[in-house]
């Protein structure tokens, strides 16, 4: 399924080839992946039901998991080949994450939270100075994002609503201009008028910072707004054992 041509002028950002992984135990699910690409600067979404695989294949490309077989290049560099320490710093370098359940510090300020990520990369840091320091760019985002001015100081995460708590996840995984973007059904928890405004939002921000986008998501009806869709079932096989 895809809602557009994708230009292949554009270098990949992403590309799986060979994988397979299984989560171990006695009902154990498998994903098997022959070939997968994404290309820089792609708005990527990746449909699929609640269960079938779609929060595992965002953790392999994070490299919070690795497969048992296969490669995934990310930027060139193949993260299976990486130690565990090696990829944890791959991942803070290169990638913002936006988790469904948002993951953020509950007593830590708003502020707190959305620099979290430049403490665990000099590279992310390095960008964010260059144009300034990183508490007013941490603003700024917010503030982009349709934060309002006055929660962005002093308030703590575990104050603000799920729709607030939703930007400054997505302002701490866009600060420092990481490569790519992925998110974890970041808009689950909001009605469809907000699902639409959050999308613009993010999709402006991650084009500012030149972040490649990928959104895991079981809502079609966001489809429209994504330069490419496509479905887990398409691209995967998978494979849950029998009780």
């Amino acid at each position: 399924m895809s809602n557009a041509t994708r230009q292949p002028a554009e270098p990949d950002v992403v590309r799986i080839s060979g994988l397979h992984f299984t989560w171990p135990g006695r009902h154990s699910f498998s994903l098997t992946i022959e070939n997968f690409s994404v290309s820089r600067g792609e708005r990527l979404m990746l449909i699929g039901p609640s269960g079938g695989g779609k929060s595992t294949f965002l953790s392999l490309l994070a490299g919070i998991l690795t497969p048992q077989r296969g490669s995934i290049e990310i930027l060139g560099t193949d993260i299976t080949r990486l130690s565990g320490p090696a990829r944890d710093r791959f991942r803070s370098e290169h990638f913002g994450i936006i988790f469904q359940m948002f993951n953020l510090l509950p007593y830590g300020s708003v502020i707190d939270n959305v620099l979290l990520p430049l403490h665990f990369s000099k590279s992310r840091r390095e960008r964010v100075r260059r144009t300034g320091k990183p508490e007013v760019e941490a603003r700024r985002l917010l503030e982009h994002l349709g934060l309002e001015p006055a929660l962005i100081s002093g308030t703590s995460a575990a104050s603000l609503s799920v729709g607030q708590q939703q930007r400054v996840a997505a302002a701490r995984a866009l600060i420092g201009m990481p490569e790519v973007v992925i998110a974890d059904e970041p808009t689950s928890a909001l009605d469809r008028s907000r699902q639409t405004d959050f999308l613009k939002l993010l999709f402006a921000n991650a084009e500012a910072s030149g972040s490649t986008l990928i959104m895991v998501t079981h809502d079609e009806s966001l489809s429209p707004h994504f330069s490419r869709v496509v479905r887990l079932d398409d691209i995967a096989q998978t494979m849950r054992e029998a009780a």
